[in-house]
């Protein structure tokens, strides 16, 4: 016999954590590999994480609703004839954390990430009045992880913020100035809170908006948003598919929608102006190869994007049955993992629910995101100096000015803008 550890997997590129939204299984039950044993939530998808072994579950690292970063373990299985496996194991996996704070030896060769701390490992040293100076992590360069605080507070042995130590090379009045403020953190974040009145209703978090948040922020934070918007007229685009929605649908068997045009026409732009296509990288800018463009799905309490991959390569058609699919994944609950990865892009229908300008929020760490406003009339002043009534839309462009200048993204929407506009029954096909 021999005991083996899984951890939490990535379920998405850029994803760094999940949560357990529930275990499906518990300490005692056997599972064979494959077995679905735990929901985990992102802010990218919900999906069944499956055994990595065969064998008895002998300890859940993790509470439901607990957020635990990518690589950190979730759970231990004993598995039969595990010995030669379990000796290839590192044994640093386990060993830091059951000496975290008492024995600093092992953990002071690296300790470029110890002050790197995650929100669900302030909230608990905050909750519970503890001094992460006084603490030694066991993770990737030193990183103090939510189990080594768990196993600090259960043990009886965490140190106290305020409480004097061996360590600390500061005079005492230095000391007190320093931890002062770290000890009346939580009193300032209480007072700030908004609390409910009878009569309020009072909404839990689910594990998806606690992660949608998350990301939320830490694009606003990371990236430097600029904002730029053209508009289109697709009076001829909006002619050309009211003429072939109906005999489409009967012959497909899926709708036509306007949106299957806008991705088909971003795409296409993208190819020609590469540099739309990037990604942030701290240190340089990767410029990626494949189109893939991420399209936002909701349903009633959460937020999806899924991703059309080699967008480029499709045909309108082929752009609408993949919209399609992945719509019906989304709120049938079947959207996988792998339906997330990969995005290049992002293209937002905005325009589905009456926007007609917005400013989007870049899906980290994408470079740029197009919310695609709704079509609506309005007079217009044509070339001849005469007015008519066009189908006009609005596309907003948000960029991150570390990777885009507004050079680029003008000619790139000028382009998109000149595509759409020059749809028509004459000149496109949808095949």
């Amino acid at each position: 016999m021999g005991m083996e550890q899984m951890t939490m997997p990535q379920l998405g590129e850029s994803v760094t954590e999940g949560t357990i939204s529930k275990w499906l299984v518990s300490v005692g039950d056997h599972v064979n590999k494959y077995d679905p044993i735990a929901e985990v939530m992102t802010d990218k998808v919900n999906a069944e994480v499956p055994s990595s072994f065969t064998g008895i579950i002998k300890e859940l690292s993790a509470e439901e609703g607990d957020t635990l970063e990518v690589g950190q373990v979730i759970c231990k299985v004993e598995v039969d004839g595990g010995g030669a496996q379990e000796t290839a194991t590192p044994p640093s996996q386990e060993e830091p954390a059951a000496g975290a704070g008492t024995d600093p030896s092992e953990a002071d060769s690296d300790q470029s990430a110890k002050k790197r701390y995650s929100p669900a490992v302030l909230r608990l040293a905050q909750d519970n009045g503890i001094d992460l100076e006084q603490v030694n992590g066991s993770g990737a360069g030193g990183r103090i992880t939510r189990k080594d605080l768990q196993q600090l507070i259960d043990s009886g042995s965490a140190p106290k913020a305020g409480s004097e130590t061996k360590k600390a090379a500061q005079p005492e009045p230095v000391q007190a100035k320093q931890e002062q403020p770290a000890a009346q953190e939580p009193k300032k974040q209480q007072a700030a809170a908004p609390s409910a009145t009878p009569g309020d209703i009072e909404i839990p978090l689910t594990g998806v908006r606690k992660a949608i948040a998350a990301n939320m922020l830490r694009s606003k934070h990371e990236a430097p948003h600029a904002w730029t918007m053209v508009e289109v007229d697709v009076t001829n685009l909006v002619e050309y598919r009211g003429s072939i929605k109906d005999e489409f649908k009967k012959k497909e068997g899926f709708n036509l929608t306007f949106f299957a045009f806008f991705v088909k026409a971003v795409s296409q732009a993208l190819k020609e102006f590469p540099q739309m296509n990037s990604m942030w990288a701290g240190d340089k800018i990767i410029q990626k190869k494949d189109i893939n463009l991420s399209i936002a799905v909701a349903t009633d309490d959460a937020l999806f994007v899924p991703v059309i991959k080699q967008a480029d390569e499709k045909t309108i058609k082929g752009i609408a049955r993949e919209i399609t699919e992945l719509a019906g994944k989304v709120r049938s609950g079947k959207l996988g993992s792998d339906d997330m990865k990969g995005g290049t892009f992002t293209v937002n229908n905005t325009g589905s629910f009456g926007s007609v300008q917005s400013m989007g929020i870049i899906n980290y760490p994408q470079a740029a995101i197009l919310q695609v406003e709704s079509i609506v009339k309005r007079p217009v002043v044509m070339n001849n100096g005469m007015i008519a009534v066009r189908d006009m839309v609005n596309l907003c462009l948000s960029l991150d000015h570390r990777v885009l200048d507004g050079l680029v993204c003008g000619r790139f929407l000028a382009r998109v803008k000149e595509i759409l506009e020059n749809i028509s029954k004459e000149n496109t096909s949808v095949y």
